[in-house]
């Protein structure tokens, strides 16, 4: 064994994740199954790669689906001590780009970033004297942003209404929506990715400039890149090959909003000399959990951990008496020394949360709706939000640390202090220590909007209730998944395709547990399909 691979920054990692890490050459493939350490090997791999002389850590982009995964692996790196690499989801590094290049591109500044779609769909439809109530604007927005993220034409398709808004009432409320962005100089995400690429493609000379910055990248949870951003990564790379990609297809849970594994699955057509590597071992879940969780996918992941906890499955009367009974698991948990921040309560749904959020409000059991941005309605974080907003077209004479503390003194934060409102202030000054402290101004009130459209919201104490989509990347010592019946888990009979996206959202669902798995279903709906003979 040669001096590198006793380096220090290995000694952590298993015998598959060190050879990935040790890999700093691309094009590299790693299907990374559930609690197998993925974040760790890239942070890893980034930091040995400096390390070694291999990387300039400045020309080092590493991308991600959703800006925790981002702050995660940002935290990971600065304690490794490679705090200067850049981590961004894909939309913050697009539109990064954007305002850097397009004043040198146009001699003006770069568009503005919408402050709210639904808004200005709402609007949209006014003006055509169209009358959507909310469910029906995110129905269409949904709509939209799907045919933007597959670069597919909805003329050309078959279309299948959007709610209850019909085939050429979405095509007209799709051109006013367009027409209103160019006439205020807005763009949304899907926008930026758009643009970033086109620029790039149409100026040689920016994206000679862009290549000089940077040579290394990274891409995180690549099950889950739309034909749009894999446009965006293809355009960075141009021809070079210096890139590590790492998913698992077994997680590709939002081919709704445009996700194509096949991406991942066919890397190695893209890049024939590619290097794929498996990491299966599982060291979040329980022998037992791991070994149902391969009956639903599998049977490749193997569990490292030597508690044995077999999960539980449980049949209810209805969802009422589910979530009365899962209330009372959930108190007895508690009592027995396990913290709320350590249970979870995942649904297929959001309209499923209700009725469990005030059971467990009836035991006096604290809880947090995980994207519900319940946080950014408070009233002291909006009032923040504009104030940092506002920021951004100032010439700041401080540096941001000390703009940002004066903003939050003045709605009445102090360094030191306690109480919901305290806390929820403290979490700008939280934000601005993971991006390292001081950066530009621009670049903060990014991540924060990027947050807020993301949902991303602080983590409390509280016992977490939340749809399986959104619970991707996350794990909690006991899980309960409710509700598995039939019709509700999948929603409806699906297409075999729709199928096995529930499959996989399933998958995800039981891999979130470290020690402890029930799944409930109800007897007046029968049980759900997706448990087939398993329990």
């Amino acid at each position: 064994m040669d001096d590198s691979a006793r380096h220090p920054l290995l000694d952590s990692l298993d015998e598959d994740q060190r050879e990935v890490a040790q890999q700093l050459r691309g094009p590299v493939a790693v299907i990374a199954g559930p609690g197998s350490g993925k974040t760790r090997v890239i942070s890893h791999r980034i930091a040995y790669g400096v390390a070694m002389g291999v990387y300039d850590p400045a020309k080092v982009l590493a991308v991600t689906y959703t800006n925790k995964a981002a702050a995660e692996l940002r935290t990971r790196m600065r304690a490794l001590g490679v705090p200067n690499v850049s981590v961004r989801t894909f939309h913050a590094a697009a539109l990064s780009q954007l305002q850097f290049f397009w004043p040198q591109l146009t001699g003006a500044q770069s568009p503005r970033l919408v402050p709210s779609k639904l808004a200005l769909l709402r609007e949209s439809a006014e003006s055509l004297r169209i009358r959507l109530d909310q469910d029906q604007l995110f129905s269409l927005q949904s709509r939209l942003e799907y045919y933007r993220y597959t670069l597919t034409d909805p003329s050309g398709e078959n279309f299948v209404p959007a709610g209850s808004v019909q085939f050429e009432q979405f095509l007209a409320l799709s051109d006013a929506y367009q027409a209103l962005k160019r006439e205020r100089k807005l763009i949304d995400w899907e926008d930026a990715v758009s643009l970033a690429a086109g620029m790039f493609r149409s100026e040689p000379q920016l994206l000679e400039q862009f290549r000089q910055q940077y040579r290394f990248f990274t891409v995180d949870e690549y099950q889950d890149i739309s034909a749009l951003q894999q446009a965006l990564l293809e355009t960075w790379l141009d021809d070079r090959e210096d890139v590590c990609v790492v998913g698992d297809p077994r997680q590709t849970i939002y081919s709704f909003a445009g996700a194509n594994p096949d991406f991942l699955l066919r890397f190695s057509d893209r890049f024939p000399a590619a290097d794929v590597f498996e990491l299966n071992r599982n060291y979040r879940s329980s022998q037992e959990i791991v070994e149902y969780a391969n009956r639903i996918l599998g049977p490749d992941q193997i569990a490292q951990r030597a508690l044995s906890s077999k999960p539980r499955f449980v049949e209810y009367p209805t969802a009422l008496a589910e979530a009365q009974a899962i209330s009372l698991r959930v108190s007895s948990l508690m009592r027995e020394g396990v913290e709320p921040g350590e249970i979870a309560v995942l649904v297929r749904s959001n309209h499923q949360i209700e009725a469990i959020e005030v059971e467990l409000a009836e035991q006096g059991i604290p809880t947090q709706v995980r994207g519900a941005g319940r946080f950014f309605a408070k009233p002291e974080v909006v009032q923040a939000m504009h104030a940092l907003r506002a920021l951004t077209v100032t010439d700041l004479e401080k540096p941001t640390f000390a703009a940002v503390s004066d903003v939050l003194r003045s709605l009445g934060w102090r360094t030191e202090g306690s109480g919901e409102s305290w806390e929820s202030l403290n979490w700008f000054i939280t934000v601005l220590d993971e991006l390292g402290g001081n950066p530009a101004i621009a670049e903060y009130v990014r991540e924060l909007q990027e947050r807020e459209r993301s949902g991303h919201e602080p983590a409390r104490n509280a016992v977490t209730l939340a749809t399986i989509h959104s619970t991707k990347g996350l794990e909690w010592k006991c899980v309960f998944v409710a509700s598995v019946s039939d019709s509700v888990f999948p929603p409806s009979r699906s297409a075999q395709e729709q199928f096995s996206e529930e499959r996989r959202l399933y998958f995800v669902a039981i891999t979130r547990a470290q020690e402890l798995l029930e799944i409930s279903f109800t007897s007046d709906r029968g049980r759900s399909p997706l448990l087939g003979s398993h329990s």
